[in-house]
């Protein structure tokens, strides 16, 4: 064979695995309003970026017909390319090869890629839309599986991991998403559970669509187990790239620096007015966070999912910042289960790819109740406090209005390591709420005043001026320094500028057991 005809047998086999499934199945597969993965991927990554491994690869499975049925890629395409400039190594499942379905050799480049990924310290973005489990293979696919849990565990906390789910993920599969950093879903078309509806049915008797069980709806807002739900793949890339522009490409590099042309000596007067003169009154804590950030930027994680907290990214003097922020306008920023393991998992993500942490704390305490007992709010409620006292990172909190009881302790306070704490005038720091403590402190003097009302009013205010003011933390040096509202982001800016070089340590361990 001439080298003429060598390079037109590469060039047929290209085209041929550039295919996939064949022309039939990519119809298919636009009918249902879906990409297929290479359409993925050419959105995803920069134009022309990107660069295919193991195109030619498939399985050696001979079982049920499956040697008829092979087809180049085998289900999965793989790869690496560029976001941005900044490299990233990506896989998409190809539901028009045996619906994406995993079988031995599908694993196996996926778990090449990953390694490679590793070694060269870039993100690994996956794009999941698989039948789950190849059945023709047998054992072989479960152990596929396990290879690749096995090594998302293991570049966890070593480069970022997104998973992407633009289809069905279920059984199995639904595990390595599980393992990465953050999930994305599509409405109406992607969907995540460990059983389907019909099994449901058959063993528990439960009626259930698929949207229900496993949508992004119920995923981002009662689950949590998704971070991003989008409403389309195109917004769905979209916001991955956004994602990305605010973190490092491993747990060595510092977040990407992006100028801005906001001033670092910006004041907000608003700020000043923003907390209510009753403290039973709530305020919009997004106000706050926008006031701050670079360009009123912010890229919110986990929005629709325990929204007595906010957690995300935005950046301060063109720096990365991960913000932590008790919202006042849901359960009055209590700290409850959700809550809890939401900012937990964020903070240990900033923690690890040097993102440094700036608090917002408006807390009244810990959600009470017999649900909250019941569902071990000790133990979630603990994840958070080891969260924040593990983490080195550059670490400033600003305590806005109410900072009472162990959620005080909690919201990453000088006692945790936190580097610098603020405290606005407003600031209320107690173990616990005014009301609340002269009922127990002077129960006796309230029993027996002649005018109940007006004893109460002055041991009120007693009470906050001698225990529940900013001034007593800042006397104790608890708290750092109490500052004008509208000067938020200037002492922002300035604190972290300051800790730029901290050097922080654990002491040595093979790892710590987060209560889980």
């Amino acid at each position: 064979m001439s080298t003429f005809e060598q390079i037109d047998k590469l060039k047929k086999l290209q085209e041929q695995a550039l295919m996939g499934g064949g022309e039939e199945r990519i119809k298919e597969q636009h009918e249902k309003g879906k990409l297929t993965a290479r359409e993925r991927i050419d959105m995803l990554l920069d134009k022309g970026s990107f660069t295919e491994l193991g195109a030619f690869v498939t399985h050696k499975c001979a079982h049920f017909g499956m040697e008829k049925r092979k087809y180049l890629g085998d289900g999965i395409v793989t790869g690496y390319g560029a976001i941005a400039g900044r490299q990233v190594y990506v896989f998409a499942h190809d539901f028009t090869v045996v619906g994406g379905t995993l079988g031995h050799a599908f694993a196996e480049k996926t778990c090449r890629l990953m390694e490679l990924a590793m070694r060269n310290g870039a993100p690994v973005i996956g794009l999941n839309d698989s039948g789950g489990a190849r059945i023709q293979e047998g054992v072989e696919s479960l152990a596929g599986y396990a290879d690749i849990f096995l090594r998302n565990t293991l570049a966890s906390g070593v480069i970022p991991q997104i998973s992407v789910i633009l289809g069905p993920c279920a059984g199995g599969s639904v595990y390595s998403p599980a393992l990465t950093d953050f999930i994305f879903m599509v409405d109406n078309t992607s969907y995540m559970f460990i059983t389907g509806p019909e099994v449901i049915k058959a063993t528990t008797y439960e009626e259930v669509t698929k949207e229900d069980l496993g949508g992004s709806h119920t995923h981002s807002t009662r689950s949590g187990v998704c971070h991003f739900a989008m409403p389309d793949e195109t917004s769905c890339f979209d916001a991955i790239r956004e994602l990305l522009s605010y973190v490092p490409q491993n747990n060595i590099e510092e977040p990407p620096f992006v100028p801005t042309a906001d001033p670092p000596d910006r004041a907000d007067e608003s700020l000043n007015s923003i907390i209510p003169d009753n403290p039973k009154e709530s305020y919009d804590m997004y106000k706050v966070i926008r006031s701050v950030a670079d360009d009123g930027r912010f890229l919110e994680v986990h929005a629709g999912f325990a929204r007595n907290i906010i957690v995300g990214f935005a950046r301060l003097g063109g720096r990365s910042v991960g913000i932590v922020a008790n919202q006042p306008m849901a359960l009055a920023g209590c700290l409850d289960i959700n809550a809890s393991v939401k900012a937990a998992r964020f903070v240990r993500f900033c923690d690890a790819f040097n993102i440094p942490i700036v608090t917002f704390e408006d807390v009244p305490g810990f959600l009470p109740g017999t649900a909250q007992e019941f569902g071990g709010i000790i133990v979630h409620g603990a994840k958070l406090l080891y969260a924040y006292c593990e983490a080195t990172v550059p670490r400033v909190t600003v305590i806005t209005r109410k900072a009472y009881g162990g959620a005080y302790c909690v919201m990453s306070s000088k006692h945790v390591r936190c580097d610098i704490n603020y405290a606005w005038p407003s600031a209320e720091i107690a173990v616990m709420g005014p009301d609340g403590a002269i009922n127990i402190v002077f129960r006796k003097e309230l029993a027996e005043a002649k005018d109940r009302e007006e004893a109460r009013k002055k041991l009120l205010e007693d009470y906050k001026e001698k225990f529940a003011s900013p001034y007593i933390a800042a006397e104790l040096g608890y708290v750092d320094e109490v500052i004008e509202p509208g000067m938020t982001r200037v002492k922002l800016i300035r604190a972290l500028e300051s800790l730029r070089n901290k050097r922080d340590t654990n002491p040595p361990k093979k790892h710590g057991n987060i209560p889980l």
